[in-house]
């Protein structure tokens, strides 16, 4: 079972993005996460909070009942695409004028598991059971 998790308008750019995102690319889940705590770049902090979101949405998926840890999650596909671009102008010499571009990126993460779930595992959201009282119709 696959669970998504989506980071959009980082303001860096894809390129920087990609250099990290390239790293942890197929890896499991706690060895993904251990490479972003000691990567010394700005989209690792990015990317360690969105696997952990992955991880807590595949958990939410199953009803918060299982434990990602149990069934050996690993980071499937990953991918950062580039986003909406401010442009602005900067002084230069002689009148002229030099665009500046600020650009962003949006970056999608699919974790699945490798250890089969239980055949007896809702996949879905936690249903709320609704009791509803049987009404004896003689007895008026």
């Amino acid at each position: 079972m696959e669970a998504v998790a989506r980071l959009r308008n980082v303001p860096m750019s894809a390129r920087k993005m990609r250099m990290v995102v390239d790293i942890i690319r197929g890896k499991d889940v706690e060895d993904a996460l251990d490479i972003l705590r000691f990567t010394k770049r700005e989209a690792a902090v990015w990317l360690e909070k969105l696997v952990v979101s992955a991880i807590a949405n595949w958990e939410h998926k199953l009803g918060g009942m299982e434990n990602a840890d149990d069934y050996d999650l690993y980071i499937k596909t990953i991918f950062a695409d580039e986003g909406t671009m401010l442009k602005r102008f900067r002084p230069a010499p002689h009148g002229r004028a030099h665009r500046i571009r600020k650009r962003t990126n949006h970056v999608t993460v699919i974790v699945e598991n490798r250890v089969p779930l239980p055949a007896d595992a809702k996949v879905g959201a936690v249903d709320d059971a609704v009791e509803v009282e049987e009404v004896d119709e003689t007895a008026e």
